[in-house]
């Protein structure tokens, strides 16, 4: 007996020892132990087997049947902030702009027009300190202003640089690429880009894929180039034979084919990226005399445009064209008078947007041209245009008159803000789009 007591109290010792010599940080833990071990020592063997059956008992328990835990709280979800709406982008860049600002974007013009340099083939100090001081819509480059691929592609990216840089927009950067005889890029030597041929013989294949191929074909290089609007296709219908100024550049005399292959010619364009606009309503094709050098007008009645000459502008405006040039051709039929439609609200606004549904951007033919230049002052022209519908303003002979005499017409409210804001909507519009 004595021996069995010497043993247990040796155990103990040796317990205890390398508690204390390996747990000095854990003293309570090794006194724990200890007590444990002579708790169990003291107790007999049906205590423990009981005790042992309530713990285990104990231990099978549910967690809900031992104690009552505390309701977890669900982590509140951040609702997502919807992305602000193109309309609301709209708004809100509206309201951070400047008359003048407004006003400027409304024009396009040449660089010469904004500089004042002579011939302009790069874009550089010159050119930003003009941007930063009138932030215009864009620029239109004629063969002039084009020696080589590398040359343009610098020359527009930095017009670009400088536009994002002031207004926070991109700028319309233009050219009259329509293929055959009006082409500033193809054919010509100094580009690597083969000639096109005239659109009359496109549409005299009566395959409007061909006129797709056009259309991309031109996209292609002008995007590789910089450019991101061509004042094409040509929608006018040829209905007068002895018509010299879209003779080549009509598709033809059938209003439905030119409608096809139009629509087939903007398509393509818009793949590669390129805005498109149709141009010269409410078509040039009726005329006999030429704009560019004065006045130029169909006796036709409105009846007679709506059989004939508005198809293609109608189907184009049904395949969502983003542009839409006014020419400068009178028809005193359906106005009155011998106001050219770039300046008439009776054509631009009563049937181009109220009657054939028209919400894109409205631009007017080269406002230099003889049919309004041998007339109007630039500001005179300007005012009349923007009065009547207009949103963009294209190739005035003097740019800062245009653009002051609109920036007065405001200020003595001969044109309303809102209509200033109207067309400052929808070249916002393109020009965000063109952004995403």
């Amino acid at each position: 007996m004595r021996r069995d007591i010497l043993r247990a109290g040796l155990c103990m010792a040796a317990v205890s020892a390398l508690l204390l010599g390996c747990g000095r940080d854990l003293p309570r833990e090794a006194d724990r132990q200890q007590t444990d071990v002579s708790a169990a020592e003291t107790r007999s063997p049906e205590q423990l087997e009981e005790e042992t059956s309530e713990k285990t008992e104990e231990e099978t328990k549910k967690p809900s049947e031992t104690a009552v835990l505390p309701e977890k709280e669900e982590a509140e979800i951040p609702e997502k902030v919807p992305e602000e709406s193109l309309e609301e982008k709209i708004g809100s860049i509206l309201g951070n702009m400047t008359l003048e600002e407004k006003v400027a974007q409304m024009f396009i013009v040449l660089p010469e027009g904004l500089t004042g340099a002579g011939c302009v083939t790069a874009a550089g100090e010159t050119t930003r300190d003009a941007i930063r001081e009138v932030p215009v819509g864009g620029f239109i480059y004629m063969e002039q202003n084009l020696e080589s691929a590398s040359q343009v592609q610098e020359m527009l990216s930095n017009v670009q640089s400088y536009s994002m840089e002031r207004i926070g927009l991109p700028a319309f950067t233009c050219v009259d690429e329509e293929g055959g005889t009006v082409a500033r890029i193809s054919g010509r030597g100094n580009f690597d880009v083969p000639a096109i041929g005239d659109m009359c013989e496109v549409g005299a294949s009566g395959d409007p894929e061909q006129a797709y191929m056009v259309g991309k074909e031109i996209g292609v290089y002008l995007g590789e180039l910089g450019f991101n609007v061509d004042f094409a296709p040509d929608a006018d219908v040829l209905s007068n034979p002895e018509n010299q100024v879209v003779r080549w550049r009509s598709f033809g005399s059938d209003p439905q084919l030119v409608a096809e292959m139009a629509a087939a010619e903007l398509k393509g364009l818009r793949e590669q990226g390129v805005l498109g606009a149709y141009k010269h309503f409410p078509g040039h094709g009726a005329t006999a005399g030429d704009t560019h050098e004065g006045y130029a007008c169909t006796d036709k009645s409105l009846e007679e445009l709506q059989a004939c000459e508005l198809i293609p502008f109608q189907r184009g405006i049904q395949e969502g064209v983003p542009m839409i040039m006014v020419g400068h051709i009178s028809l005193p039929s359906v106005t009155g008078d011998g106001t050219p439609a770039s300046l008439s609200e009776v054509l631009v606004t009563e049937v181009l947007r109220n009657q054939m549904g028209y919400e894109g951007i409205v631009v007017t033919d080269a406002m230099n041209m003889g049919a309004v230049a041998n007339t109007y002052t630039s500001a005179q022209a300007a005012v009349a245009a923007v009065s009547a519908g207009v949103d963009i303003i294209l190739m005035p002979m003097d740019f800062y008159g245009a653009y002051e005499g609109i920036l007065d017409a405001v200020r003595n409210q001969t044109i309303s803000p809102e209509r200033i804001d109207a067309s400052l909507e929808r070249i916002l519009r393109v020009k965000l789009q063109m952004m995403e």
